[in-house]
């Protein structure tokens, strides 16, 4: 059953990539969609199995590399986290590929997008199944290029094509770290099998490594370089400016990549590795005061964008900071709850943005829409469900998972924990705050699409709303439902056994009410407060923003992280990569080399033409020269 479920989404990308122009475009979509829902319901079992029968398993597929001491394996380990990615990456990826269908409907390249969908599933598989880290590594390059490919599916547009060069740079130098890493754990432990890593770690905590004359302690060392490739994997801040570029990809791309599945291989690594985590406090409170900032930072310049995938991608890096420091405080199990809640009501979100594009004939910019709830009251009142979720609010998804990761933030006692939660808690707030800005400006207020007359919108077809109608039972329910297998205080090892390590157990106490009850009731009030500011009373809104113009241009710029980064890395970069070309290459290298030997032989060629003349007694004298010179030089030896 593993094997099925890994290898059919790579079946389907062979056969759509390779022969979809001869099998058609409705096969393509056909087969890619139901391969890879085959693999989502045979995930759902094996997930059964993990909960309620303990299943467990290590399926070798094939020896891989074995060299001197290396030796390593491509196996597909099934155990209780790996089961929760299987459903995760296969559900939202099958949804997905079933949305595409109608959303890419027009496009002219239908079979080559269905093949790059499923050959990130494929990908996506890999990773979360390896039981080493090289074909941890092998997955997490996979969903790079993958990404890279989606990204830029529509190469013919520039900004598409810059976007996905951004991503694909960007993660470059996490994985640089990342592969550093793995390189470090090899040389310490000369394995890279996780188990045989894992079962080592409490021998090596005292032990120290020399770099540059520079004495580090070897398991924080490795934890901060696996840590780097978890921040660009999953856009967290300094290395977070890819994501929301990568919306120039299709929508689909979006829900897929950037809301449920790539973005989430960051904490699944850490969450993976915490048997090495959980023995470096550094570490631990780096990812914390990482993740916290990344919350913050991103929920501010949520709430000035325009661009309606724009807003829901720094909600993405928002929620994966919650993540990251979940993980900081040692709360892996209530990271892994809110990445599996947050794949639903996330993906329900982009793709209601979709259908939302859909409607108005490729617009994004949420002032260019308003007054069309009337018009697509499937897609409102389902993103309604999901920007619900997303808020924590009370008795749906994001409630139970992000209430629970300020509690343990809080509970944790350290300082870093009590200042992530309180942070957590006001970017709750602004999370709140954005959110319904972009409800009330794209479906209420007045209509202010001067291009699209208000009666050519219309609702989505039944292809696209059925993968939202199932996001959003998940959004509402999948919190309720599961909270008690993923968050068990008394005894997490119940539920997750051995896939997690919990060497500080979390605490078993309950917070103080004011910090249970703040979250809701500002999630609450905030509904009001953005309905004033948004639709009631404009007014005040361009007050504040006018009275604050510095903060409102520092948001909206994005922080000018772009802008710094251009002037301390790319123009140095391309001011250097410039002086080499031009005088290194061009004036040293091919001077010297292949253009100085071809001048060479061009000046030569040259000369000799002139002995071509045409006239037999000229070629007589250089015949008779030739013979007397050979002749001379045999009586001489």
């Amino acid at each position: 059953m593993e094997n099925i479920i890994l290898f059919l989404p790579l079946t389907a990308a062979i056969i759509s990539g390779f022969f979809g122009k001869i099998i058609g475009d409705r096969i393509s979509e056909v087969v890619t969609s139901l391969f890879v829902s085959i693999s989502a319901f045979l995930s759902l079992i094996i997930f059964y199995d993990v909960i309620f029968n303990n299943y467990e398993s290590n399926t070798l597929i094939m020896p891989w590399i074995n060299s001197g001491t290396l030796s390593v394996n491509w196996s597909i380990k099934i155990d209780t986290l790996s089961a929760v990615m299987l459903v995760v990456v296969t559900l939202i990826s099958a949804l997905v590929h079933i949305y595409s269908i109608g959303y890419m409907s027009h496009d002219q390249h239908k079979p080559r997008f269905m093949s790059y969908l499923s050959l990130f599933t494929f990908a996506m598989l890999t990773l979360v199944t390896a039981d080493n880290f090289l074909q941890l590594f092998f997955g997490w390059e996979g969903v790079g290029l993958c990404s890279y490919l989606l990204i830029g599916f529509w190469f013919r547009k520039e900004s598409a094509n810059s976007a996905a060069i951004k991503a694909f740079l960007v993660n470059r130098v996490g994985d640089f770290g990342f592969a550093l890493g793995i390189f470090l754990i090899f040389y310490l432990f000369g394995t890279l099998n996780y188990s045989d890593v894992f079962n080592q770690i409490p021998s090596y905590i005292d032990n120290n490594i020399l770099i540059f004359g520079i004495s580090f302690n070897a398991i924080d060392l490795i934890c901060l370089l696996l840590f780097i490739g978890a921040m660009g994997k999953s856009a967290q801040i300094f290395l977070h400016t890819w994501l929301p570029d990568a919306m120039e990809g299709p929508t689909p791309v979006s829900a897929l990549i950037h809301a449920a599945t790539m973005v989430t291989a960051g904490v699944f690594l850490v969450v993976r590795c915490s048997p090495i985590f959980e023995y470096s406090t550094i570490a631990l409170n780096v990812i914390t005061i990482i993740g916290m900032s990344t919350a913050f930072f991103a929920a501010t310049i949520a709430l000035v964008q325009t661009d309606i995938k724009k807003i829901i991608a720094y909600s993405t890096c928002s929620q994966l900071g919650y993540m990251f420091f979940a993980t900081g405080v040692g709360a892996y199990n209530v990271a892994m709850f809110h990445l599996f809640t947050h794949a639903f009501f996330k993906a329900l979100l982009f793709l209601g943005s979709g259908s939302v594009i859909h409607a108005f004939k490729d617009e994004q910019d949420i002032t260019k829409m308003g007054s069309v709830w009337k018009k697509l009251p499937y897609t409102w009142s389902l993103m309604v469900i999901g920007t619900l979720a997303l808020t924590g609010f009370p008795l749906l998804s994001g409630f139970y998972s992000k209430d629970a990761i300020i509690e343990f933030a809080y509970l944790r006692g350290n300082a870093t924990g009590i200042l992530a939660a309180f942070v957590g808690i006001f970017t709750a707030f602004l999370t709140s705050i954005y959110s319904w800005r972009l409800i009330f400006k794209t479906f209420h207020g007045d209509y202010k699409n001067e291009n699209i007359d208000q009666a050519q919108i219309k609702e989505s077809p039944f292809v696209m709303l059925v993968p939202l109608i199932i996001l959003a039972i998940g959004s509402i329910f999948a919190g309720f439902v599961f909270k008690d297998f993923f968050i068990n205080t008394s005894n997490p090892f119940i539920f997750w056994k051995d896939s997690i390590k919990f060497l500080n157990p979390l605490s078993a106490e309950h917070p103080p009410l004011s910090i249970i009850y703040i979250t809701p009731i500002l999630v609450t009030i905030s509904i009001p407060i953005s309905y004033y500011l948004f639709l009631k009373n404009k007014n005040l809104t361009i007050m504040i923003k006018e009275s604050n113009n510095f903060l409102y241009n520092f948001f909206l710029n994005k922080w000018y992280f772009d802008e710094l980064y251009d002037i301390i890395f790319i123009k140095p970069l391309k001011k250097i990569g410039l002086f080499f070309w031009k005088y290194i290459d061009l004036k040293t290298i091919d001077r010297f080399g292949p253009d100085g030997i071809s001048n060479i032989i061009q000046t030569l060629s040259l000369k000799a033409k002139k002995f071509q003349s045409g006239f037999i007694y000229q070629y007589a004298f250089i015949m008779l020269l030739g013979f007397s010179a050979l002749l001379t030089f045999l009586i001489l030896n």
